[in-house]
């Protein structure tokens, strides 16, 4: 803002900034920079990857302006991959991605496609973006992911992938690697001769891996010294074993000798017993039942002591479901 003094014209001056404005932001919707900078990246190799298996790369976009983002489209310059955007209308800071899809089943040999992603608020622009694979014809995944649905936490679960090699009968498949520690792998050769080779690969997920989604790459490392590595796209979900709500028990303002009772819903993916509810402070009391349900719900009589300020206490329960598995939420309180 300028000051101005009395009796002033702000006509000329508000004209010279208003032009200036105007002239900025035509130079950006020209040069289009902005819009490359919405992308953290705007190319990627997907490498070597084998007949039918699942390629998909995720370009992130970020909106760092203060105008809304609004994309219109996006065109893919190949049929062998398919550009889908997640979310067209960004405000500040709100993010969407573009999904790079890569058909490995209908195309084969190196392959390169440009996705032009189209903007029209809050100026006109395009961002291209680069695509580029070797898709193999000698070597296919079947199924094209390791697809293991949704799991259990605390559960072990396996899924089968068949490999199939079409070429020399050395052919072989040397390791299977992968930077998560909860996953085993199993090779079973089936077939070796008249040029083709085949596997089984049985993978497994073992009892410890934490709940959430699954999104790995298990690498197969062969000994063909063309192309050693082939990627296999791993995905899944491990749900909670047990749940507990509301994760944060508030308890309110009491004063001293003050009682609340207040109720826990706690949850399992089956039929389970409470074993035990802990909490350090003697000040909490409760009431279990010993019938085994999926579905338990628990009151928390919390009497406040004679001191005063704020109670911040963790309240643990133990259950019967595989592996000791708990639960826990924090309790607050404030005695006045």
């Amino acid at each position: 803002m300028y000051g101005l003094r009395e009796g002033e014209r702000p006509v000329a001056r508000i004209v010279v900034v208003a032009f200036m404005l105007v002239a900025g932001i035509a130079a950006d919707g020209r040069s289009q920079d902005w819009a490359q900078k919405l992308f953290k990246t705007t190319n990627h190799d997907f490498g070597s990857v084998a007949r039918g298996a699942k390629a998909e790369f995720a370009f992130e976009l970020v909106n760092c302006y203060q105008e809304p983002i609004h994309i219109t489209g996006v065109r893919s310059s190949c049929g062998c991959t398919t550009p889908i955007v997640t979310k067209d209308t960004l405000k500040t800071w709100e993010k969407a991605e573009i999904l790079a899809s890569l058909n490995t089943r209908s195309f084969n040999g190196h392959k390169t496609a440009t996705l032009t992603v189209t903007i029209d608020q809050p100026f006109p622009a395009e961002v291209q973006l680069h695509i580029s694979a070797y898709i193999r014809r000698d070597v296919v995944f079947s199924p094209g992911v390791v697809q293991f649905g949704s799991v259990a936490q605390g559960q072990r679960a396996e899924t089968k992938v068949d490999v199939n090699y079409a070429g020399r009968d050395d052919w072989r498949i040397v390791d299977v690697r992968c930077a998560n520690p909860h996953f085993e792998v199993e090779l079973n050769e089936k077939e070796r001769g008249g040029g083709r080779v085949a596997y089984t690969m049985l993978v497994r997920l073992n009892e410890q891996t934490p709940s959430g989604y699954i999104l790995e790459q298990l690498t197969v490392i062969t000994n063909d010294r063309n192309m050693t590595t082939i990627p296999l796209a791993v995905e899944g979900r491990v749900t909670t074993a047990l749940n507990v709500s509301p994760g944060s028990l508030v308890l309110g303002v009491l004063t001293p000798g003050q009682s609340v009772t207040k109720q826990l819903v706690v949850r399992g993916n089956q039929p389970f017993r409470i074993l035990k509810v802990d909490c350090p402070d003697g000040s909490f009391q409760c009431q279990l039942s010993d019938e085994a349900k999926e579905m338990h719900l628990v009151p928390i009589t919390f009497t406040a002591g004679a001191s005063s300020g704020k109670i911040v206490e963790t309240i643990t329960i133990k259950t019967d479901l595989g592996g000791g598995t708990e639960a826990v939420c924090k309790a607050t309180a404030t005695i006045e």
